[in-house]
């Protein structure tokens, strides 16, 4: 119990704080054409599409939702939310998107369009009785539509034009609308000039009525991934339809998923449906195009393409079905290497991606050394578990060095908590001196954010796994090799110089760690 309230308090004092993020006003002034507007935008946690929505727009905006650092593919989407232009689905169809975007190196825009003005504090309920006929004459739809689209020119015009800053390229910014932000899509992708032109469209069961301006077709390239659902209750399928047809017949790249079930206005909502998933094949769209990938890759990404990625990623997804400790990964060279030499100090490294590595970076620190590094990329500690007999004690080291914990932090293999995570380590180091082998407990590095998922604030549970860890050792005598304190920043991260991507180690970083590891292992030797 003891030790628990320790976890929970150093959580507590250590866990970052999020920060607001960026509004960008579309215009320098009042909007043009609604500068005599004077009612306020408001906000609606509860609303009848049981989903919070923003309503009474005046000031159009985007909101940034910048790419994780380390994970960038230099590709941008400005997203539409929708909300029959009475209110904006803001969390269903603009941030939820936004962060799931991000996952994947996007930068997103949430773009809040203007919208006609709301009668009362029930913008979703009055649009309800507009499109079914009661009272549409009491909203100046007719005035507000070209500024919808206005806006949504603006939006790619913006974003165009200070590409430099938020680290894209000018020519991977999408666009994308739900429903009636499929209309600003839309009216966005016939009316565009080159400075506002979007790369490529993602219209979601779009309404198609009412488009402002001109309706043909662009000439220049713009792929379209087109989505509805048959069943739409707003009965808009048939508009998604029509634009599919019509960039088929203009030649334009375009894929249509046209769901059996779904309704209207599933957005990121989870329904047990195939509709789900659509995000997804967006993902897999995208990645054909090469907008998952980053314009001048570097790292281990200058050596793939995505293709070549995909192609790992579902082999490694396939192995985990039949594999899933990977026993198989370090089987033939165990049984090469045999027992040890007579006097031979063997030391074996127990790890992750930033053990793997090691080797890759920095050879000459196991060249001519009796070290066998068993670091698997991606790995959590139950993997490691399953597999620490035959890839550590089978081989009958003098030393063991684990160094694990951050793959569990960031969920590789499913949440778990700083307590399991300890536990699995403390099962292999109890593994290990049952077995007469010497431990080494390194501390996690320190970790800021993960490009491969972001938002999940590691900061403050590396903190706090580490201060069990280093009790743990000091109890039971075992050497604890502490990276954490030398390497950590200001945000109990890692500098772009120790870790280009926050997470795995630069040769600078992996020179911080190597005089400390030796000293870790010569003490360890010298114990009974």
């Amino acid at each position: 119990m003891q030790r628990l309230i320790v976890l929970l308090l150093i959580l507590v004092c250590t866990n970052s704080i999020g920060y607001a993020q960026q509004v960008i006003k579309l215009y320098s002034g009042r909007a043009p054409g609604s500068e005599n507007w004077n009612w306020e935008e408001k906000y609606l946690e509860n609303s009848s599409w049981q989903t919070p929505v923003v309503y009474n727009v005046t000031e159009p905006s985007i909101t940034v939702y910048p790419a994780p650092a380390g994970n960038n593919t230099n590709t941008a989407v400005i997203i539409a939310p929708g909300g029959g232009f009475h209110a904006l689905s803001i969390n269903s169809e603009g941030i939820d998107v936004a962060k799931w975007l991000n996952t994947k190196g996007v930068t997103a825009f949430v773009l809040k369009y203007r919208l006609v003005k709301s009668l009362t504090d029930e913008p979703t309920i009055e649009m309800g009785k507009a499109i079914s006929g009661n009272g549409a004459d009491k909203y100046d739809y007719a005035t507000v539509l070209p500024m919808t689209m206005e806006d949504g020119l603006k939006a790619v015009e913006y974003v165009r034009a200070h590409a430099d800053e938020f680290n894209i390229a000018k020519n991977r910014i999408g666009f994308m609308g739900f429903s009636a932000g499929g209309n600003v899509t839309m009216s966005v992708a016939y009316n565009a000039e080159e400075k506002n032109r979007p790369d490529f469209i993602v219209p979601v069961y779009a309404y198609t009525g009412r488009l402002p301006g001109k309706t043909t077709v662009p000439s220049v390239p713009m792929p379209a991934f087109v989505i509805a659902a048959s069943n739409d209750n707003l009965g808009l399928a048939p508009h998604s339809v029509d634009i599919y047809n019509k960039w088929l017949a203009a030649k334009q790249p375009v894929e249509l998923h046209m769901y059996e079930t779904g309704g209207h206005g599933f957005g990121m909502r989870k329904q047990n449906l195939h509709t789900d998933t659509w995000i997804e094949r967006v993902a897999d769209w995208m990645g054909e195009h090469g907008w998952l990938w980053p314009v001048n890759p570097t790292g281990w990404k200058a050596n793939i393409d995505y293709k070549g990625w995909k192609k790992n990623s579902m082999e490694q997804e396939l192995l985990n079905k039949n594999d899933w400790a990977n026993f198989r990964r370090f089987a033939k060279d165990n049984e090469a290497i045999g027992a040890p030499k007579a006097g031979e100090q063997r030391v074996v490294f127990m790890g992750n991606s930033i053990t793997e590595g090691w080797k890759n970076s920095r050879p000459g620190f196991f060249s001519g050394r009796p070290y066998i590094n068993r670091g698997i990329s991606g790995q959590t500690t139950p993997q490691m578990l399953l597999r620490f007999k035959p890839d550590v004690v089978n081989l009958k080291p003098k030393v063991v060095v684990i160094l694990a914990g951050i793959n569990d932090i960031a969920g590789n293999t499913g949440p778990m908590t700083i307590e399991q995570t300890f536990d699995n380590i403390v099962s292999m180091a109890e593994i290990a001196k049952a077995n007469n082998i010497k431990v080494v407990l390194c501390s996690v590095l320190p970790a800021y954010d993960f490009p491969w998922s972001p938002g999940k604030e590691p900061a403050g549970k590396v903190v706090a796994l580490n201060a069990l860890l280093k009790e743990y050792a000091k109890k039971q005598g075992l050497v604890y090799v502490d990276y954490f304190a030398a390497m950590a920043d200001e945000r109990k991260g890692l500098s772009v110089h120790l870790a280009k991507d926050g997470i795995h180690p630069t040769e600078a970083g992996y020179q911080i760690m190597e005089p400390l590891l030796e000293k870790g292992i010569a003490e360890a030797m010298k114990r009974k």
